[in-house]
């Protein structure tokens, strides 16, 4: 770790200066209230439509490439016979605490045993709604390989995944699979990483381009906008298939995350590719909608000509055919949805160990 370049002193580091615009100097960082109380609409009032992709799972994709999104930054993705899980989070919070933080929508819509065989396990970063203890313990049972970034191998293993399954990255270093022709490379991101008020930045962070002879897909784990996606491309060409982060994105941290208009233009610098937005709808982590970032995504792709997927929670798609997009999300709006009973887990407030912003 300490001889990769972007290490110093301090823990690991962003390469590049913050780009004009990208965070806004005069809005504050919301407080423990405003997370907890502030903003309209920051969870759904109902359950999202959801479908069992294990049927359509059962077949393989006629084109070679397909993709589940299961929520948040988890996504199975079918490439070329071999199946790769991004970001695995099932478990029911965004935090260290079973008590408190931030807590998902809905289950994923595979319990997590059901599972088909995995064939690669991909985490970008440390956070906690990107790595996650229960789901790495389970996962820890299967003899699968992990790639991940420098450092967050020690988490793996503290988790229970044996040391010689996994594979730590630089950025710019690959990872090829042992038994199929596929190719991992860690790319720049523009973030942070750390799961504590006391290892901030110890671990790095990374975007992630999984290629085959046939297909090729990029994952931006976590990242605010930077030049580095042009450089990405330059150096690995164009992308079938590109998931990008789209929520918990606010003008104080706008560094660090994309939001919707700065994806578009994330993808525009990548070279374009079918556009499955990841990061949004699963949990609550920022001020907006819990449905912004996708309304928001709706009306600028149609402006734009970009080949947007928006996918269901657990609808399979093939980028080389999919249908348009449309705003599935505006069903749960009208379904009535009895009051809520108070949860029996309930806590007032995070734990204190967790970083901010969140993720």
């Amino acid at each position: 770790m300490k001889s990769s370049p972007l290490w110093t002193d301090k823990g690991f580091r962003n390469l590049h200066p913050i780009a004009p615009g990208l965070r806004d100097p005069n809005v504050q960082m919301p407080s423990l209230r405003d997370f907890l109380c502030g903003g309209d609409r920051r969870v759904p009032s109902g359950p999202l439509p959801a479908h069992n992709p294990l049927d359509d799972w059962r077949k393989l994709p006629g084109s070679g490439l397909r993709a589940t999104w299961l929520g948040h930054s988890t996504v199975l993705l079918e490439i070329d016979g071999l199946r790769v899980l991004t970001d695995p989070v099932w478990g029911p919070r965004a935090s260290p605490s079973r008590l408190a933080g931030p807590k998902r929508f809905q289950p994923v819509p595979v319990p997590l045993r059901q599972m088909p065989p995995i064939d690669l396990v991909l985490v970008s970063h440390d956070h906690y709604d990107h790595l996650d203890y229960p789901t790495i313990r389970e996962l820890a049972k299967r003899d699968v390989p992990f790639v991940t970034s420098l450092g967050v191998g020690a988490h793996l293993e503290a988790f229970g995944v044996a040391p010689q399954r996994i594979t730590e990255l630089d950025w710019w270093e690959s990872y090829r699979h042992p038994t199929a022709d596929l190719t991992v490379t860690a790319t720049p991101s523009q973030h942070f990483s750390g799961r504590g008020l006391k290892d901030r930045n110890a671990t790095l962070w990374s975007s992630l381009a999984i290629r085959t002879p046939r297909h090729s897909v990029f994952f931006s784990g976590d990242t605010g906008l930077t030049d580095e996606f042009a450089v990405i491309r330059d150096r690995l060409g164009a992308f079938d298939l590109v998931m990008l982060e789209v929520g918990a994105y606010h003008p104080a941290w706008g560094d660090i995350h994309l939001g919707p208009d700065n994806a578009l233009k994330a993808l525009d610098l990548l070279g374009g590719g079918a556009f499955l937005p990841v990061h949004w709808g699963t949990f609550n982590l920022a001020m907006h909608a819990w449905d912004q970032p996708a309304e928001t995504l709706l009306s600028l792709s149609a402006q734009r000509n970009v080949q947007l997927l928006m996918p269901r929670l657990g609808e399979a798609v093939e980028p080389s055919h999919a249908d348009k997009a449309t705003p599935w999300w505006r069903e749960v709006d009208t379904v009535a949805i009895a009051p809520a009973v108070a949860e029996t887990d309930a806590a007032p407030s995070p734990p204190k160990s967790m970083p901010w912003p969140l993720d």
